[in-house]
């Protein structure tokens, strides 16, 4: 968290994060760092469909046609954070934490990192059953390694 949040301080740069499974927990950790109001413009907690579209703009159409828990839904979030911000940085995760319902995998997660004049990041992690808790751990591990490359 410190050396991602000292490389956008160094950069003058600031992150912003829009989180549907992790509910605000990336955000959360960023924001326990002493000085993170230099780096840390906001967070977005989206974790229904229906705040994906108010919050970040997400097309309706997109997640009704896809899922939510896709690569496009991630690209959108992300993509959605850096308009709705003045943030430089925006990463955004939407997955299945927890117990899935039938047909859906669990642990399946999609990441997204934009930049604001650069190109959008994305990655997919097939977790498992590793559990919910897990999961979000894994997916702040995730975060900080996203934000970081895209700061370089």
């Amino acid at each position: 968290m410190r050396a991602t949040l000292a490389a956008a301080s160094a950069a003058g740069c600031t992150i912003a994060t829009a989180e549907s499974c992790t509910g605000g927990l990336v955000a959360s950790l960023l924001t326990d760092v002493v000085g993170a109001s230099h780096a840390f413009e906001q967070g977005f907690v989206v974790y229904t469909d229906a705040a994906k579209v108010s919050a970040l703009g997400v097309p309706a159409a997109l997640i009704a046609g896809e899922g939510a828990v896709t690569r496009a839904v991630a690209i959108a979030m992300a993509e959605g954070a850096l308009v709705r911000s003045e943030a430089d940085v925006a990463f955004a995760v939407t997955g299945f934490a927890g117990p899935a319902r039938p047909g859906e995998e669990k642990g399946l997660v999609h990441f997204a990192c934009a930049a604001r004049g650069g190109s959008t990041a994305h990655r997919e992690a097939p977790y498992g059953r590793i559990g919910r808790a897990r999961v979000r751990l894994e997916c702040v591990g995730v975060a900080m390694a996203m934000i970081s490359e895209a700061l370089r």
